[in-house]
């Protein structure tokens, strides 16, 4: 799948594997084991919802499994028990976690999202949790929170597209909206190909649209946040997501690996300086 996207390079399909412990070193201290064991249990059942060699009905067992693990359930996944520790069992930090949980429990069963809502419901359990998560462990105000899912929202859709050729041969998944696909004549099997037809170009650059309106959501979440780390990684974050959203329409994610250059990088550091010094 892709968990989690948040203002932060973490989990985003789990937003590169990678990215977090690096970037936890940046987290304050106080907050930096809360978000790694997150981390790693959104890894846990990204690793169980996309295993290969399990059936859709083992899946949803082991994942049932993580979730018990949050309510301390002694045949718990190891992974949920270290998060449930993590946040000394906080039910509204471990209820983020759960609700993360829905989004991999479609992913056992469901390989399409028939619409933009669809899409966007699926965004709403596998993207927003996290954004939730990282701003509650930081103590941020519940009006962060809309502008917070939109980015994480943006990120998630992002990384899909980035992604839609490597789901579908993998795992057989296309998240595009399936009506704007039919309606665009193009076939499922399309995203097999090395590079996307006229139709499929059209449906990107129209959910590439849906994209631009959720970061123009997302615009005020810097000057809501009172953490000066979060303002910049929220200013920082985007900032590359535009850039990536500008890249998307130029080049063809079936034909090439689509990714920030170092100049977009080095953009969004500037923007992101800029953005921690400006408050509501």
């Amino acid at each position: 799948m892709r968990a989690a996207a948040v203002p932060l390079p973490v989990p985003g399909r789990v937003a590169g594997r990678e990215g977090l412990p690096a970037v936890a070193l940046l987290l304050p201290a106080s907050v930096r084991q809360q978000v790694v064991a997150f981390y790693r249990f959104a890894i846990a059942a990204d690793d169980v919802a996309d295993a290969p060699d399990l059936s859709a009905e083992e899946k949803l067992i082991r994942l049932d499994r993580l979730e018990q693990g949050l309510a301390g359930g002694a045949e718990a996944d190891p992974a949920a028990l270290e998060l449930r520790r993590a946040v000394a069992a906080d039910s509204l930090l471990l209820d983020h976690a759960g609700q993360l949980l829905q989004a991999f429990r479609r992913d056992a069963v469901c390989d399409h999202c028939r619409d933009w809502a669809d899409l966007m419901t699926y965004c709403r359990f596998s993207a927003a949790p996290a954004g939730r998560f990282l701003l509650d462990v930081h103590g941020e105000p519940a009006e962060a929170f809309a502008a917070g899912d939109a980015l994480c929202t943006a990120l998630q859709v992002l990384n899909l597209i980035q992604d839609c050729g490597r789901d579908f041969r993998a795992l057989g998944r296309v998240y595009l909206p399936r009506d704007w696909l039919y309606r665009a004549g193009v076939p499922a099997g399309a995203f097999a190909d090395d590079h996307a037809p006229a139709g499929l170009r059209l449906v990107i650059d129209e959910v590439l649209d849906g994209v631009d309106g959720l970061l123009e959501l997302a615009r005020p979440l810097p000057v809501l946040l009172r953490s000066r780390r979060l303002r910049f990684e929220a200013a920082a974050v985007l900032a590359l997501a535009d850039r990536l959203s500008q890249r998307l329409r130029a080049a063809d994610p079936l034909a090439t690996d689509v990714r920030p250059s170092a100049g977009d990088v080095l953009h969004a550091l500037i923007a992101g300086l800029l953005g921690s010094f400006v408050r509501a």
